[in-house]
């Protein structure tokens, strides 16, 4: 069947979660005709289930020594921070090997340079890109503040405080009697805590999203429901494959979250892209009176008032994206935040789960594809999406545009594996 040519947009951006829509709003601040394209519709994936922060200072990649000591503890609980279920161990292992591999202290420095430089081009992006979008209204810039049960396992987040440290990053380490005047309710068992006033979230992820792609429609721009199953390269342009038709345009942005690989893959390459399956209650508004997101780093959760509740959620769980839900996570999760914040309240709560797309260095695929540039591949930010947005949709603008990146992309080679 030939392929219409009529009416081809300039960009067609697969995936209307926050970071395709955000690079179909800079691409379109580029005079580009963009059409956006969707399994499910926009907000539909883990861009409507997550904390709602911008964590610019969550610099220190997943992939790290200090993640190995405590791996094996944790993965033998099966409702703990970091859980392996056995139906899925041999298929992720060749993901662990490179995960393992990039835990490397040299590894870990480069890495960590790449996340902060990614991060510091996002924070700068995000007021003027929240202006533009008419969404300033919903940042807030309440913090976090990261707690520690005694003396030990506060002295052992010490040398990632360092490393923030040597990037700038403000924080404060406090005891019980500060930390109750950021939030009070907390449970005596927290000895110690971090703040970091840099930390800032949004009202609600899911509300931002839909008002990203109500901003793009206003400015003219196309969101429409299609799978999208192959894409090949053309001369002029780039073919796509749709379970409705055939469809093509100039350049394609592939945002597909965790299914992104899928689509690189029909391209020929083989992106090592892994599913962290992330859980969440959230509970009604009244809650509990939650001042700044909370950090309990030593269980793999955080507590974040959003304007739709009081959200208690995170942990990893590296399930793929076939297999059944295990909501016992996310009822695990709310146990321990009743006995750290005595008074919250646990009833009425809505359960979720969501797919974060993770690469084993904890990077972001950020580049074009090997077979052409006319596809440029934006995915794999495994829980820093929201976080990394603004900044990854200047990069994909200027990828398409043709000119020259703000930061150096080769830490992000979709190819560098």
């Amino acid at each position: 069947m030939a392929v219409p040519t009529q009416n081809r947009p300039d960009v067609a951006v697969i995936g209307a979660g926050v970071v395709g829509l955000s690079a179909a709003l800079a691409l379109q601040a580029r005079g580009l005709s963009v059409v956006v394209l969707d399994r499910e519709g926009p907000a539909a994936g883990a861009s409507a289930g997550n904390a709602g922060a911008f964590a610019f200072t969550d610099i220190l990649p997943l992939a790290s020594p200090g993640i190995l000591r405590k791996a094996p503890r944790w993965l033998l609980d099966p409702l703990g921070p970091l859980s392996l279920p056995p139906a899925y161990a041999h298929r992720i292992a060749p993901w662990m090997w490179r995960f393992w591999r990039a835990c490397h202290p040299s590894r870990v420095a480069a890495s960590t340079a790449a996340q902060t430089a990614l991060m510091d081009l996002s924070k700068a992006e995000l007021d003027g890109f929240l202006a533009a979008t008419g969404t300033a209204g919903m940042l807030r810039r309440e913090g976090n503040l990261q707690v520690y049960e005694g003396e030990a396992e506060f002295v052992g987040s010490l040398p990632g405080w360092a490393a923030r440290e040597r990037h700038g990053i403000e924080f404060r380490h406090m005891g019980p009697d500060e930390m109750a005047e950021i939030q009070p309710g907390l449970s005596p068992r927290f000895t110690h805590g971090t703040f970091t006033p840099g930390w800032f979230s949004i009202a609600d992820p899911k509300d931002y999203v839909l008002a990203l792609a109500e901003r793009f429609r206003a400015k003219g721009g196309t969101i429409e429901q299609a799978e999208v199953t192959a894409l090949r390269a053309k001369d002029t342009g780039v073919a796509i494959d749709t379970a409705a038709g055939p469809r093509e345009a100039a350049h394609v942005v592939v945002a597909a979250g965790a299914h992104s690989h899928r689509l690189a893959a029909t391209l020929g390459e083989r992106i090592p892209l892994e599913t962290e399956r992330g859980y969440n209650t959230t509970l009604p508004a009244g809650a509990f009176d939650l001042r700044t997101q909370v950090t309990f780093g030593g269980h793999g959760f955080v507590v974040t008032r959003l304007t739709s509740g009081i959200r208690v959620g995170g942990a990893v769980e590296l399930g793929g994206l076939d297999l059944a839900p295990n909501f016992k996570r996310s009822e695990a999760m709310l146990r321990k935040a009743a006995g750290f914040l005595p008074g919250l309240k646990t009833d009425g709560g809505k359960q979720w789960m969501g797919f974060r797309p993770s690469l084993p260095d904890s990077l972001p695929a950020i580049g074009p594809a090997r077979a052409t540039r006319r596809v440029v591949y934006a995915f794999g930010h495994g829980h820093l999406g929201l976080t990394q947005s603004a900044g990854t949709a200047r990069l994909v603008s200027e990828l398409v545009a043709g000119a020259c990146p703000a930061i150096d992309l080769a830490p992000f080679s979709p190819q560098r594996f």
